[in-house]
């Protein structure tokens, strides 16, 4: 799995062009293909945060988890401290509940699911957490432009519509020396799973459908 994973680093420009901002100013959900629907995936992480206590959707934090470990790792190879981080696409904190004071004052927690966002306790953070219950593929929204100096994305950005879009409002909301580390699933994940349901499906159907969400490239990530 962790091959298969994107990782993002990417500080914003000191400088910033005519068309950078023009760019900006594009509202992300112009024609965009709507490829997931946000408003059933948040019911669905909501009935899973609220199920035995939250139980049922710690079952698969542990993929979260290891992930939020190597952005972390990433993170510390920067020789900085922040006064502020946001956490996007956060859920109850894999990556927040690894810092630390000395590398940040206070976390700024950013999830569509209200539910998962709140699921953990402010005790087992070692920072000031703020929560905000906001959709990421908005974040100017609930972000000022050229605010925040780090944002970090631990597994969320592969649930967008329109990831372009959210990587220009990421890099707006950025200072002008502002840090972006972030890491997603895409290229040959689940690639196994795909080919194998491809293949049953052509053997008994005599054609192929999607089963699994599609994944982006790294050559478009970074293009």
């Amino acid at each position: 799995m962790m091959s298969s994973l994107l990782w993002l680093a990417r500080r914003a420009r000191v400088t910033r062009t005519y068309a950078s901002q023009a760019a900006s100013s594009v509202q992300p959900h112009t024609s965009v293909y709507k490829v997931f629907d946000r408003e059933a995936k948040r019911l669905q992480r909501d009935l899973a945060a609220e199920r035995d206590g939250g139980s049922r959707s710690r079952t698969v934090d542990y993929v979260r988890d290891e992930v939020a470990e190597g952005l972390m790792e990433r993170l510390l190879d920067i020789k900085r401290s922040f006064d502020t981080m946001v956490d996007l696409g956060s859920g109850p904190g894999h990556f927040s509940k690894l810092l630390e004071p000395n590398k940040t004052r206070k976390v700024i927690m950013i999830d569509s699911s209200r539910e998962t966002l709140y699921r953990d306790p402010d005790e087992d953070f070692e920072v000031e957490v703020e929560r905000v219950h906001a959709d990421e593929e908005n974040l100017l929204q609930t972000i000022p432009r050229e605010s925040q100096e780090a944002v970090v994305s631990c597994l969320s950005l592969h649930w967008v519509n329109d990831l372009p879009g959210v990587l220009v409002q990421i890099r707006e909301a950025l200072k002008s020396d502002g840090l972006f580390l972030g890491a997603m699933f895409g290229g040959d994940t689940l690639f196994e799973l795909r080919t194998a349901l491809q293949l049953a499906e052509v053997d008994r159907e005599g054609g192929i459908s999607p089963h699994v969400s599609p994944m982006t490239g790294s050559a478009f990530v970074f293009a």
